[in-house]
């Protein structure tokens, strides 16, 4: 009820930035989505529609002691995916490598553990049965590492046999999709981003590992104060010994549906995760592409316009029509071992989530609540960043509501009326 009233209440031009007018109630609601908790943090939103940008706008704080600005960088957790996939499109348009082609064909290492015949196509697909991060590092601390995370991929057993059922891959994915890039055309990570994906695009930041001279640039956790008027708390109770927690609702409807809770820890939490923090300099520099991904909004929404054109952006054709097709095709359609819903699984990409309009797009949202998609039909890129502590596995509300509305009022432009299905 608070943020109900909140919402109703708030300030509607509580942000900085260009609006095209036809996108006002966008801005709008992005407005009052942010007004009342701008002093906890920041948030931005670019949308680009028919190849121009339409909406460019932020507010909030970028740290404790800075305001959010039009060059402020943002970790983005899983929204990286959709970039990390996008690079790979390219290289498979470039001759480098192909979906279906072993892995092992070009990181013969890989091949241990019976995984000689995983794909790009099954990685991409979440089908490799490599979702399990818990039982392949001893401290979280480790996934720093990335010569040591690709050596420890080689050597991983699935859980599954290869395209016999699908995992989200919340941490795995980066290390698969990345290494098979860099052993496949033996470039690094960054140098494949940096010449085939922020150039072409002239992107003005995307990083997996933030350089040194461009941490001061990335948004941070906002620590909450407490009020200075907040009543003083009633002293808690004695602590009970620690017993084994009770299985609660949740949990048994996740096995009464068919999922494990025990896949979900696995594929979400490594151990020692508690001494190690995405947000720290030795996090943000790290590369992890499938969780520490850093990126402008607008470099994000330019990418998902490249994409929401075909493949081809200001006379540059990044991806071959050919290759666009696969891209985009739904390679699973039932919900998989991790993910409470089904998400409709392309290459590297999922449906998009809103609160009723259809849309045949494609994206990738993060565990904070960020996102990117486009939508080929309508020709609509998208991309939310902030810096909120919010976390959940199927992104936060206020991103399926920024989606719902980035798409009502692009039919209100291509066919009149906004509509709320």
């Amino acid at each position: 009820m608070k943020e109900i009233k909140a919402y109703l209440f708030a300030n509607t031009a509580n942000y900085q930035g260009h609006v095209d007018e036809r996108f006002m109630d966008l801005a709008t609601q992005f407005s009052r989505m942010q007004d009342a908790r701008t002093n906890l943090g920041g948030a931005a939103l670019v949308v680009y529609f028919q190849g121009r940008k339409v909406v460019d706008i932020w507010t909030g704080k970028k740290s404790e002691t800075e305001s959010w600005q039009a060059d402020t960088l943002s970790l983005c957790y899983s929204t990286g995916k959709g970039v990390l996939s996008t690079l790979a499109h390219i290289l498979v348009s470039e001759g480098f490598l192909d979906y279906d082609i072993p892995v092992a064909r070009y990181w013969p290492e890989f091949a241990q553990q019976g995984k000689d015949k995983i794909s790009l196509r099954h990685m991409l697909s979440h089908q490799s049965g490599l979702y399990d991060i818990r039982h392949l590092v001893a401290d979280a601390s480790e996934m720093a590492d990335w010569p040591h995370m690709l050596d420890v991929l080689a050597q991983a057993k699935p859980r599954f046999e290869v395209a016999t059922d699908a995992a989200y891959q919340p941490l795995t994915f980066g290390w698969q999709v990345g290494g098979v890039l860099e052993k496949a055309t033996g470039k690094t990570l960054a140098e494949l981003m940096q010449h085939y994906l922020i150039d072409p695009l002239q992107l003005d930041a995307a990083y997996f590992g933030v350089p040194k001279e461009k941490l001061a640039d990335v948004a941070r956790i906002v620590p909450q104060q407490k009020n200075s008027t907040d009543k003083p708390q009633k002293a808690k109770a004695k602590v009970k010994p620690q017993q084994a927690r009770k299985a609660s609702p949740l949990d048994k409807l996740l096995e009464l549906s068919g999922q494990n809770p025990q896949d979900f820890q696995d594929a979400m939490i490594p151990k020692g995760m508690k001494n190690f923090s995405f947000f720290s300099d030795a996090g943000l520099q790290a590369i992890i592409p499938a969780a520490t991904g850093v990126f402008s909004a607008n470099s994000l929404a330019r990418i998902y316009a490249m994409l929401a054109n075909a493949g081809e952006w200001q006379g540059q054709q990044l991806i071959r029509p050919e290759i666009f097709k696969q891209l985009s095709q739904i390679q699973y359609t039932r919900r998989d071992r991790i993910m409470p819903l089904p998400m409709h699984w392309r290459l590297g990409y999922h449906r998009i989530l809103t609160l009723g309009k259809s849309s045949s797009g494609f994206g990738h949202m993060g565990f904070n609540g960020s996102g990117a998609w486009c939508d080929p039909e309508r020709s609509l890129s998208f991309a939310y960043t902030h810096n909120f502590s919010t976390a959940s596995i199927t992104g936060d509300y206020r991103l399926w509501g920024l989606t719902q509305e980035t798409l009502r009022c692009t039919d209100r432009v291509l066919a009149g009326r906004k509509g709320w299905f």
